[in-house]
């Protein structure tokens, strides 16, 4: 079978495209100039390995040697992985939303050789069908348009890109006018951003609105921050609710570990079976706060195998994390992870095992999802125990058991595919998520996995000037974009609060330098996505919503104020308040699309608290700190003598001495305590119970 120019690529994405007969190029000076020179449209589908859709529209029409005639003839082909280039996605979905009121992916967009777009969609049946155009007709359609009504298709791109501008440009001056009230931060604004969250509550099953239903890890962390502030107990219950109801429903998978990326009913029980390295880095930092919150072993639970499923089948023997696992496996969506009662009984037995292992997970004959199961669990294990005879400890080892069973049984079907790439932004993620857990439940082999992590960043994805944003099959490229600094420098701080190597602070304080001098935009506030230095696009974007990852906006605000809490430097202070307050009033109008933000500011609201651990020999001193929700606090540990005259340079750490004890400072607000050795003194000071 003949290759197209995608089998030199590295993104998956890009090489399961590598056998169509679509004449395909990745996006770069090649495609770019071959439509300039031969004036031709191009043709940008974008998308992603694990995307459902896009494997759909490329079986029926990219793999069409009828449509892909079409294409070959009167475009410039381009495929673009998505999160290889957020930028250049960022553009065309705002393009798409514009003009049909929704995006998605696949993003199919047809541009001018000058890169305008001319007409935007998603996901097109390969032949009219329903009304709606096919995608060979499309193509037809706009070939004849650009050939024959040439001024009609360039009046409509500069309607499009003029659209774009004033997008942006509205954008920056809506922030910029509701900075120039200098809002305060208060608790009225972090009220009115509560309520207005909690008003799209779930009352019955958690989460927010209806189907479908995402977990919003940032609006969740939010509204844990905001009761324990307010002692709002009806939203801390509706938080934990949440928690709750996803981890046992079929979002959550039972026998494996991690969560899929959202579910299609309101019950968390039909998941899109796909798997994202970031919904599972950013997921279990919300099930650390609920265990720090309730010191419930439950949210423990969830958090470590949530984890430990990441470690098990998504890390790379570099010590890198993998993007994605697909939602489908042999051409169906959800085969891998779902079961009939027959599979089950054969592989537990027709006993006890087997009858407790059912009732607990749902198990029926006829299924509870297209004739098959999705595990999921609505019953207390004490309930099952009861109603069987057992104990509820000889239960819960049954069913450790017969899960250890399913899963080798699962392993031996085909999987999902991999998405094999490393990204900076999302790895980052995940050894901050890595580092709480160890942080929590004092698994050392969580914090050596960051090291790991970030050693391989370090090694195989930074130059000493700049990042590059994936790597594969030993290939880093594309420069870093904002959310890859910006990402990478909270997870170096955070690795350094548990590990206080000064290397890791160091590289903090350069990366946040870059961002400072390459992505700040200091006339109308806010990060752009690209470098100064990066490719130039029809417009430099800016996207400052936090949905399903938080934007890199919002986490370079959360960087810069660690920054300057640890060194002092008055810039990352200003840049911080400045984008905070350049988005104040959106996220109080918006808490859904701002909620990584919302943290920040709420950490600004209250003022953080500077904790050092001096000399970490006594455990219960740092167990009770590290168990205890502090969502304020910036809380470092010192192990040696030799680490704090390293560090003595940053006023972090000023005046501060190492003893044969283990000692704690609590600073707030340029004011510090006394060196305190007693827990009684310790809990005092942070306002914690001794329960």
């Amino acid at each position: 079978m003949t290759k197209n120019r995608l089998a030199v690529e590295t993104s998956p994405y890009l090489l399961q495209h590598a056998d169509n007969p679509v004449d395909w190029y990745a996006w770069g000076d090649e495609a770019l100039k071959k439509a300039v020179d031969e004036d031709k449209p191009i043709f940008l589908s974008i998308g992603y390995s694990s995307c459902h859709w896009c494997h759909v529209m490329a079986h029926e029409s990219f793999e069409s040697e009828e449509i892909s005639r079409v294409m070959n003839e009167n475009f410039v082909n381009i495929k673009v992985d998505r999160e290889e280039r957020p930028d250049i996605d960022d553009i065309y979905q705002k393009s798409c939303q514009m003009t049909t009121g929704q995006g998605g992916w696949p993003l199919s967009v047809f541009l001018t050789p000058d890169q305008k777009p001319f007409h935007v969609g998603t996901y097109y049946p390969p032949y009219d069908s329903y009304g709606r155009p096919g995608f060979g007709s499309v193509c037809r359609q706009l070939a004849q348009a650009w050939k024959e009504r040439r001024r009609d298709v360039a009046a409509r791109a500069d309607e499009f890109v003029d659209a774009l501008q004033k997008n942006e440009q509205a954008s920056a001056h809506t922030h910029q006018d509701r900075a120039d009230r200098k809002l305060k931060f208060d608790r009225i604004m972090l009220d009115e951003a509560a309520m207005n969250l909690y008003n799209s509550a779930d009352s019955t099953y958690g989460g927010f609105g209806s189907a479908p239903k995402f977990p919003n890890s940032s609006g969740i962390s939010f509204l844990l921050r905001y009761a324990t502030l307010s002692n709002q107990q009806g939203i801390l219950k509706f938080a934990l609710k949440t928690l709750e109801k996803m981890a046992r429903g079929g979002i959550f998978d039972q026998i494996g570990g991690g969560f899929h990326r959202y579910a299609t009913d309101a019950r968390w029980l039909v998941p899109h079976f796909e798997k994202m390295l970031y919904d599972n880095a950013s997921i279990p930092v919300n099930y650390a706060e609920a265990y720090q919150i309730t010191g419930q072993e439950f949210y423990l639970d969830i958090m470590q195998r949530t984890l430990d499923f990441v470690l098990r089948e998504m890390r790379s023997p570099e010590g890198g994390f993998y993007s994605a696992y697909d939602a489908d496996s042999e051409g169906v969506e959800g085969r891998y992870y779902t079961w009939k009662k027959s599979e089950i009984l054969c592989i537990l037995g027709d006993g006890i095992d087997a009858d407790l292992f059912c009732t607990y997970y749902d198990v029926t004959e006829g299924g509870n999802w297209e004739g098959e199961t999705i595990l999921c669990n609505n019953l207390a294990l004490s309930t099952v125990a009861f109603k069987l005879g057992m104990t509820e400890q000889a239960a819960k080892e049954s069913i450790a058991a017969s899960s250890t069973k399913l899963l080798a049984a699962r392993s031996q079907r085909t999987a999902p595919g991999l998405d094999r790439k490393v990204l900076v932004s999302w790895n980052a993620m995940f050894i901050t998520a890595l580092v709480r857990g160890y942080r929590v439940s004092g698994n050392v082999r969580y914090l050596e996995a960051a090291k790991q992590a970030i050693s391989f960043i370090t090694c195989n994805m930074w130059n000493g000037s700049r990042l590059l944003r994936t790597y594969k099959d030993g290939r880093a490229k594309i420069n870093g974009y904002l959310e890859d600094y910006a990402c990478l420098a909270t997870a170096l701080l955070d690795l350094f609060e548990a590990e206080p190597d000064y290397a890791y602070v160091e590289l903090a304080v350069k990366l946040g330098g870059i961002l400072s001098s390459q992505f700040w935009d200091p006339d109308k506030g806010g990060f752009f996505m690209t470098s100064e230095g990066h490719e130039h696009l029809i417009i430099r974007p800016q996207n400052r919503y936090d949905l399903s990852i938080p934007s890199g906006n919002s986490v370079a605000a959360h960087a810069m104020l660690k920054l300057y809490h640890i060194t002092g430097k008055g810039e990352f202070r200003d840049i911080c308040n400045a984008a905070a307050e350049k988005q104040a009033q959106a996220t109080v109008e918006n808490p859904f699309a701002f909620g990584y933000m919302l943290n920040v500011i709420s950490t600004i609201y209250s003022g953080p608290r500077e904790i050092t651990i001096l000399n970490t020999t006594d455990h219960n001193i740092c167990n009770t700190i590290f168990r205890s929700y502090l969502p304020d606090a910036f809380v470092v540990t010192i192990h040696s003598t030799e680490q704090l005259e390293r560090l003595s340079g940053y006023p972090f750490f000023a005046d501060k001495r190492f003893d044969p004890e283990t000692t704690v400072y609590v600073c707030q607000n340029s004011v510090c305590s006394l060196p305190m050795r007693k827990i009684n003194d310790i809990m005092s000071a942070l306002k914690l119970s001794k329960s």
